[in-house]
């Protein structure tokens, strides 16, 4: 079966997306099959399996952002679901879809790293831009109006810094203004390409303690000198290894 709805792709405007402002970003709902969708979610990894992230200090004086984090390399044990969906997206018809959107050489493949993003209340991503590497980002939702309310909060926020302040550096929600709210839910998924003033965070969570908010996402990385240092160490963009230890 397709877990990718490959007319859904088609249909989404390379040209809205990069005149849009303050960067280029499109919601894009109905990217996976409904099927598809429904077999993604009844098979998300626990989230024992995953590195509980507290308190990472980041640089430019940023807050923590906490969550639950499982980082995705070959060899990853995954429900069969999860093999498949990855499969496709390092598959041509998407593969075709970051070229067409991003503005890449119709002949460039993008190194993409893929993990799973949980979670819990209190949890929040302050505004930052990603690091450079990153050519854009692509976020699939994985609850729906069953188990994520929305008075829980869990937007993702476009914010625009008006030109205001450089990448390196650490405004709060209160300097800069939102606009849009994305509702991360149901099947849908957001693309934000990587620009000096791409700033995107989630205020904190106010979720119950047994409630999780559950993300998979996709990293375009360019192949810049950094990247090719790792991969000649054995690492992936994220720094990972490429080779997973007993």
């Amino acid at each position: 079966m397709n877990y990718l709805a490959l007319p859904a792709l088609d249909a989404v405007s390379d040209i809205s997306f990069r005149e849009r402002k303050p960067y280029p970003w499109a919601e894009m709902p109905g990217l996976l099959t409904a099927e598809g969708y429904r077999r993604l979610r009844a098979t998300l990894p626990e989230a024992e399996r995953f590195d509980r992230m507290v308190g990472v200090k980041r640089a430019h004086g940023q807050k923590s952002h906490d969550r639950y984090i499982l980082h995705y390399l070959p060899g990853l044990d995954v429900p069969a679901p999860w093999q498949g969906f990855i499969a496709e997206l390092q598959g041509e018809a998407y593969q075709s879809f970051l070229r067409r959107m991003l503005g890449l050489e119709r002949t460039a493949r993008p190194i993409l790293t893929l993990e799973w993003y949980y979670a819990w209340g209190g949890c929040s991503v302050s505004p930052h831009c990603d690091a450079r590497r990153k050519i854009a980002t692509h976020i699939f939702f994985f609850n729906d109006e069953t188990d994520w309310q929305a008075d829980w909060g869990g937007e993702i926020l476009i914010l625009d810094d008006a030109g205001r302040f450089k990448p390196h550096s650490a405004p709060s929600f209160d300097d800069l203004q939102a606009s849009a709210t994305i509702d991360a839910r149901g099947n849908a998924s957001l693309l934000f390409q990587r620009t000096e003033h791409s700033w995107h965070g989630v205020r904190p969570l106010r979720s119950p303690p047994d409630q999780l908010r559950k993300l998979f996402i996709i990293t375009v990385n360019a192949p810049t000198w950094q990247v090719r240092w790792r991969r000649i160490r054995g690492k992936d963009p994220d720094g990972f290894p490429l080779r997973r230890t007993a």
